[in-house]
């Protein structure tokens, strides 16, 4: 076993789980109207019912794998397909990291539970299942690679940056401060967006390598 390289499947697993994290969106509103509604735990709360819905579709992925994804020709489109996704996605972070700012004004808070408005939200953002069904599969199929340990150290990895993002975020709006400048997140996103390009060529050459060998 490369100890090296499952030593950095949590660490790549974090840093482009947090490059989604960062863009603003509907998670993110959510998370800003009930921490001002509810307090600090409102955030983290959220992120676990998002974690128990990601752990269900980790699940469900691993299940099907033993069936038809652990084939060259899978994997190599999966790995090109993922790349192609990553590349755009660090095209948009480093587009919004020009102007982006980060709004903490309370403006949206549900009446749901803020674990069930996680789980809720979560699924009915087509941007997540879009995200899971390419970048997510290719993730867990280089991890299962190791096995379950490599799986759990991908499903820790990325979970751990949604908590530590949205943490900090419902940190900030309970305390009705900014803990971070616009220029600090704008400095956030261009650094996400390099890794994501970086991370996207790594994807690409080995679904390319994986195509050549199908």
């Amino acid at each position: 076993m490369n100890w090296w390289l499952l030593a950095g499947v949590p660490v790549t697993s974090f840093v482009v789980a947090l490059s989604g994290a960062l863009m603003p969106g509907p998670l993110l509103t959510l998370t800003v109207g009930e921490a001002a509604r509810r307090g600090f735990w409102a955030g983290p709360l959220i992120i676990v019912g998002h974690a128990l819905l990601e752990l269900a579709l980790v699940l469900l992925l691993l299940a099907g794998v033993g069936v038809w994804l652990h084939r060259p020709v899978v994997l190599g489109l999966v790995g090109v397909v993922g790349a192609g996704l990553l590349v755009w996605m660090g095209v948009g972070l480093l587009k919004a990291s020009r102007h982006s700012r980060l709004n903490f004004d309370p403006q949206t808070a549900s009446g749901l539970h803020p674990i069930l408005a996680g789980v809720f939200l979560s699924a009915a953002n087509p941007y997540w299942l879009i995200w899971w069904l390419t970048i997510g599969l290719g993730y867990v199929l280089f991890s299962m690679t190791y096995g379950v340990l490599g799986v759990a150290l991908f499903f820790i990895g990325h979970i751990l940056a949604d908590f530590a993002w949205y943490t900090l975020v419902s940190g900030a709006v309970a305390q009705g401060r900014r803990f971070i400048s616009d220029r600090l997140y704008r400095g956030f996103l261009a650094a996400c967006g390099v890794f994501l390009f970086a991370f996207g060529g790594y994807f690409g050459i080995q679904g390319v390598n994986f195509l050549l060998n199908s």
